[in-house]
């Protein structure tokens, strides 16, 4: 049977002036992310030649730097925003995790929720970037490392026990699940139901977003892609499946919003017993380099979430916060000087 297009519904304009005050309050939240902490190491090296043991280029190394990624990115991201933040993750033993907690710590980010575990293998996604003198570095490869073990029982135990702690004081929570176990829905569900009416809990999950369905979610924020695949389905310009998958999610999660990133297309919320609004991307729709910006989307929402505003006055937030961050190169950050400049251009912009 042919799908039928529908018409995107008309996006509902917000007061610019509203979201600096919500921005501006980002300094006074605390949030407690919970998730995988991931280290992005980036190889940059200097093309030589062609190698003759086989067609593949030779690269004289130059320099290498780590950066947080993962749920680590969105601590670093709500740091940047202004966000007081209390980790809550494990690392491993070795040198990826001594770099995530130096960075963390040359912050001021309170890393004693971060558990160290012996024998782990803390994922570290490294990319390799060649180019020539005064050119523009291109990554060429990618090699992960992951743990091959599942994390011991006695860690996740300890890591409940950071949680409770620090919902204590939390203005929100943040989940950033990459697949690697510290954020597991049966082991936090009685934790965040506890706290569920009083603040925003916001999800990011890259596989198992339904898994969370009896964990206490208020806001989730996927990407298009992790929608289709819960859905298989494919949506592209098709608005109506858009639609379709987005408000099932929200319903059968039981969501106070759900807010879709839909890359170039810009982003979709749903709200219950609403229409969805689709929000046009903000800037430039060719972006310089979209790792990590999800990461982004998810610290500006449940930012101003916290701050309260309304998910679609945070959803502009997140919008506007994703569009400058896609153009930057590597894992990257927005901070809360950069939005506030970027929500006052917009502003002077709609005035003309």
């Amino acid at each position: 049977m042919r799908r039928v297009k529908g018409k995107p519904s008309a996006s509902t304009s917000v007061d610019l002036l509203a979201l600096s005050e919500f921005v501006e309050r980002f300094a006074s939240k605390t949030v407690v992310v919970l998730g995988d902490f991931v280290a992005d190491a980036f190889q940059f090296g200097d093309i030589t030649r062609v190698s003759r043991e086989a067609p593949v280029l030779i690269l004289r190394h130059r320099e290498t730097q780590i950066v947080p990624g993962g749920g680590a990115n969105a601590a670093n991201n709500f740091a940047s925003l202004g966000a007081k933040v209390l980790p809550v993750s494990a690392v491993g033993d070795d040198s990826a995790g001594d770099a995530l907690i130096d960075i963390f710590r040359s912050k001021h980010i309170d890393t004693t929720g971060i558990l160290r575990v012996e024998g782990w293998t803390t994922p570290t996604k490294t990319r390799f970037l060649a180019g020539w003198t005064h050119t523009t570095s291109q990554q060429v490869l990618r090699v992960d490392y992951e743990p091959q073990r599942p994390l011991p029982d006695s860690a996740g135990k300890q890591l409940q026990s950071f949680l409770a702690k620090r919902l204590k004081k939390a203005d929100a929570i943040a989940l950033s699940d990459y697949g690697f176990g510290i954020a597991d829905p049966s082991s936090i569900r009685a934790d965040l139901f506890r706290v569920r009416a009083q603040i925003p809990i916001a999800l990011d999950s890259r596989y198992r977003l339904t898994d969370f369905v009896k964990a206490g979610i208020t806001s989730a924020t996927p990407n298009e892609a992790e929608l289709e695949a819960l859905h298989h389905s494919k949506i592209g310009e098709n608005i109506a499946e858009l639609e379709r998958c987005g408000e099932a999610t929200r319903a059968q999660m039981k969501l106070t919003s759900l807010l879709v990133t839909r890359g170039k297309h810009g982003m979709t919320i749903f709200q219950p017993q609403q229409r969805a609004i689709h929000i046009p991307v903000h800037g430039s729709q060719q972006a310089v380099d979209v790792t990590g910006a999800g990461d982004t989307v998810l610290a500006a929402y449940t930012l101003g979430l916290a701050s309260c505003a309304s998910p679609l006055e945070a959803a502009h937030i997140a919008n506007i916060a994703g569009g400058l961050v896609v153009m930057k190169r590597g894992t990257a950050t927005v901070s809360r000087a950069e939005l506030l400049q970027a929500i006052h251009d917009s502003t002077s912009e709609a005035s003309l």
